[in-house]
């Protein structure tokens, strides 16, 4: 299933991505540091929303008090919810 999620206080607007069960595929984050952001959907790459959120959620980038990768984080786990809810 795609999912789109749209991101709160950050650079990146929407961030995109395939979810199959657990397993993050395809992540494609709209805005942000482009560089950087390519390079963290590539290690990502077939991850689970276990290994994401252990990994990512709570980072902050500068004041902020979040980051591109805790939105994504957030994100996989709603998408995940949602998905067994349906």
């Amino acid at each position: 299933m795609r999912y789109e999620y749209k991101t709160e206080n950050v650079c990146s607007q929407v961030i995109r991505f395939d979810i199959n069960d657990n397993v993050i595929t395809n992540i494609e984050f709209y805005g942000g540091c482009n560089g950087n952001l390519k390079a963290i959907s590539k290690l990502l790459e077939g991850a689970t929303v276990e290994e994401i959120e252990q990994k990512l959620l709570g980072n902050t980038c500068g004041r902020r008090p979040t980051s591109c990768t805790d939105q994504l984080a957030i994100a996989v786990r709603k998408a995940y919810n949602e998905s067994k809810s349906a």
